[in-house]
Formats: structure tokens, sequence, C-alpha cells
């Protein structure tokens, strides 16, 4: 058997833990074919199959899980190792944030970041995908979930807030309809199944079915600006839409959820200093945010499970 180069099980490795060839090629800066050329390289190398290819992505074979087993943790180990040796310049900080927050909360606020520091690079990934700061150039990320996460500096900035909002479309469709009655009120399914909770924290009566249901809160609030239906809408998301009048909440009820937005970093990065400014003005918004919402909300969230 030829000798397989380090390049080949790389690019195998990336391929095996995303199961998905064009977001390993991205990771790559490979185009999608020339990847699938280098696997299919290494897979005549070796003269094992060691992948399935199907519609929604790949699936490694008994042979592949044997590979991956083999060499995983190797280049695991030489990501750990280097990655307190990557060259970050100080003026340049790389940050990863969900797209909802990137879009709707954190890129209105840049301008003031940039105002008051112009020598700071920002280099901004919106993804769903969780940072692995031993693998990705990253310097930092905006993370939504309960937290904390496992080595990291983990930083609470702000909780999330939950309403039904609708479209003013709607609202004149509905405008015989009681607003606080909800369950007369066409609603849209949500990805984490709140309004179950949010109806048996109101008392109120479920409607014995849902207009449509999503697994995507962007989606989710599309529909919602299109006049589908009721969104339970997440306030980081939907406020501005409702500060722009093409939302209205539907009552006047908020309900805090259990999960919120955090700053997360290495322990590694901590002495940044592009970092260190990014992090002061971050917390310094997001307090201006919490203190904000809790005015909105009339201090009367209710936290639910």
């Amino acid at each position: 058997m030829a000798r397989v180069s380090l390049d080949l099980l790389q690019q195998f490795v990336q391929v095996a833990r995303l199961g998905n060839l064009s977001r390993a090629a991205e990771q790559a800066n490979l185009t999608v074919s020339a990847l699938s050329h280098q696997v299919r390289q290494l897979e005549q190398r070796l003269e094992r199959k060691l992948f399935e290819r199907g519609p929604r992505g790949v699936q490694l074979t008994n042979e592949g899980r044997r590979l991956l087993e083999a060499v995983g943790h190797h280049f695991e180990g030489i990501d750990r190792a280097m990655a307190g040796f990557r060259c970050r310049r100080d003026d340049v900080l790389t940050l990863s944030a969900i797209p909802g927050v990137m879009s709707s909360w954190l890129v209105p606020r840049l301008a003031r970041l940039v105002a008051a520091h112009p020598e700071l690079q920002l280099n901004l990934q919106s993804s769903v995908e969780l940072v692995n700061f031993e693998r990705d150039p990253v310097d930092a990320a905006v993370r939504y979930g309960r937290g904390p996460w496992p080595g990291l500096i983990t930083e609470r900035l702000f909780g999330e807030w939950i309403a039904p909002v609708a479209s003013p479309a709607l609202l004149e469709r509905m405008s015989d309809t009681d607003p606080n009655d909800l369950g007369q009120w066409p609603l849209l399914g949500d990805p984490g199944d709140r309004w179950r909770d949010w109806f048996a924290q109101t008392r109120g009566e479920p409607p014995p079915r849902y207009v449509a249901h999503f697994d995507n809160t962007d989606a989710l609030q599309r529909g919602a600006l299109e006049g589908m239906g009721v969104a339970l809408g997440r306030m980081v998301m939907a406020r501005p839409l409702i500060e722009a009048g093409l939302l209205t909440v539907l009552g006047d009820r908020y309900q805090q959820i259990p999960e919120a937005y955090f700053l997360v970093y290495p322990e590694h990065a901590k002495d940044h200093a592009g970092l260190r400014t990014f992090r002061e003005w971050l917390l310094c918004e997001a307090g201006k945010y919490a203190e904000a919402m809790s005015y909105a909300t009339g201090n009367n969230g209710n936290v639910i499970a």
C-alpha cells in the first residue's frame, strides 16, 4: 500500500466529523469537488470504502469508523497542542454567533464599537454550529443555551423573553377576536414547543391544531411577518420588528425562558487585547439591553421551563 499523506487523513477526519462534504469543504477552503476527489483518492490508496454517500450527506462505513477511531484522536491532540501557538493579532477579532442574534441584535450595535475603536478589525461568522476553539480560528463566540460550557470561560449577557406576536395584517383580519384568547387565533408551532408551556402558565386553552409547524426560528418569524399566524417571538429577534411596526405583541404578557445568551471563549484567549476591548463593550451593551427589556416587560416576566 502506498504511503498516505497527512493531508488526505486530515480531510477524511474533517468530513467524518461533520458528515457533510459542503461544510467540510468550506472549512478547508476547498471546492466540494476537490474534497470529494481527495476522499476518493484516500479510498483508492487504502483499497477501502470509507463513506456511504446519500442525499443528506455522508456516513462512515465500518471501515471508515475503524480509521476514524485509529487516527481521529491524533488530529485532536495536534489541534489542542497548536491552539495556544496560533498567531493572533491583537487588533483582529474573530467572533462566531448564531444568525438570529448576529443580524438582529449584534450587528445593529456594532457601529458604536467601530466608532469608539477604529483600530479593531472584526471578522464575523454567522453559524448555528458550535465552535471548536481547539480547531477553529475563532477567538470568541456568542452562544444561546443554558450554559456553562465545560472548558470555556462563560459570561452571561442577558436572558431571553418570549411573547405572542402577529403582523398588522393579521390583526386587521382578526379584529373581532380577543387578543388575550390565543386559542381562537391561528397559531404557528415553534421549534421548542413553547406554546405548551405558555398555555400551562397562562391557564389558557390551546387550539385543536396549529396552522403550521416550524423547525427554524427565522422561518417561524417570517411566517408571522407574512400574516400566516401568531408566533411566540423571541424578543432578541422580534423586538426590532416590533419597534418598526412590522409585528405587534398580543396582550401584555411576556415570559422569560431558561435559555440565555453568553459570551464564551477559551482560557488562552483572555489576554487577547481585541477580545478584552470587545468584551468590555459587549457587557455594557448587554446590560443596557437587559435593563430595557426589564422595563418593556414591566418586570412581570415569569420564567418557564
